[in-house]
């Protein structure tokens, strides 16, 4: 809705103003459509979505003055995502925001001339979504979240907290996990966990009851599990972390927010920092650029954070160098 505001100043002054000045339109407001496949009560999505919100405001993006949000959350829901990918689309804004693989993938199968802006995407030419990590091509561009050596990263650090750990189980959902589970990942943190003498296995969950199963029948001596970035399993936070913890499995996780709330270990992409920086993209593309001339950009800071409580709990010690090279820990 345009609106034409005027100011009266003390004392007349504002008769002295140039009539061009005072009559002036307010600027023109800019509509971002963006899809998360989370709730949007989050904290880890509440943190992403601020560090856009702060990565944009540094760029002159001003929400209510020359920027519109418009949001929708797909809260972990293969179906829920695809549905909101097509509303946003319809709703034909300037350029959409993704978060993560599956929200990517929904906005990719509705459009291919929106321009749309990715974050936290693991593995951006294995899914299609671009040509090339130098030259996109099409209409998307972003900033990928994982490097393949993460896989491997996260066995070392398994092995690394609980030296007795013989096997090694990969918890997912296969629709809405990265590459459904057999992406850039996994071969890298099996030849890694190989390596270390720890037989990798696929935990393949759907639903809540699927991972209350699938942990109660894996949870045994020498047993240890790595949870993938998954939106499913985000929203499926709590239980995860209880289960792991009440089945004592060593457990490592992809996101710093895990470890706040009673999760053993996490190593990660600093996920604030990937959407601050997604807002310089958006920025370019709402000042004319276009997403097959802007490269893929990779993760630059990733966070290490332990909680020692927790692995004081399942009868673990925690290395001291492994507590002094960590982002955070929880005591």
């Amino acid at each position: 809705m345009q609106r034409r505001e005027f100011i009266t100043l003390a004392g007349g002054a504002a008769a002295l103003a140039p009539f061009a000045v005072r009559a002036q339109q307010p600027e023109r407001v800019r509509v971002i459509g963006m899809l998360m496949n989370a709730e949007p009560t989050d904290p880890e999505i509440q943190r992403r979505v601020t560090g856009l919100r702060e990565g944009l405001k540094a760029l002159g993006w001003i929400e209510g003055k020359n920027l519109y949000i418009e949001a929708r959350w797909g809260a972990g829901d293969a179906d829920g995502v695809r549905t909101y990918a097509r509303e946003l689309v319809q709703l034909a804004p300037e350029v959409i925001f993704t978060n993560g693989t599956p929200s990517t993938a929904a906005v990719k199968r509705e459009t291919s001339s929106i321009p749309v802006v990715f974050a936290i995407v693991a593995d951006p030419v294995g899914d299609g979504f671009v040509a090339s990590l130098s030259r996109p091509a099409g209409n998307i561009t972003g900033f990928s979240s994982f490097d393949s050596d993460i896989g491997g990263k996260w066995a070392e650090l398994l092995k690394e907290i609980a030296p007795g750990v013989t096997r090694a189980a990969l918890l997912f959902n296969p629709r809405t996990v990265p590459g459904g589970g057999t992406g850039l990942m996994r071969p890298v943190f099996d030849a890694a966990a190989r390596k270390l003498g720890v037989t990798p296995q696929a935990m393949p969950v759907g639903s809540a009851v699927d991972i209350e199963r699938s942990l109660a029948a894996y949870a045994g001596a020498a047993a240890g599990l790595v949870v993938m970035p998954d939106g499913f399993l985000l929203v499926n936070t709590e239980l995860v972390i209880r289960l792991a913890n009440e089945l004592r499995l060593p457990t490592v996780y992809p996101f710093r927010q895990f470890v706040g709330r009673g999760g053993l270990i996490s190593y990660g992409v600093d996920s604030v920092d990937l959407n601050r920086r997604a807002a310089t993209y958006l920025d370019r593309v709402l000042r004319g650029a276009n997403p097959a001339d802007l490269p893929i950009q990779t993760p630059t800071k990733f966070e290490l954070a332990i909680n020692l409580k927790t692995a004081k709990a399942l009868g673990l010690t925690i290395p001291l160098p492994l507590q002094a090279a960590a982002d955070e820990v929880v005591e």
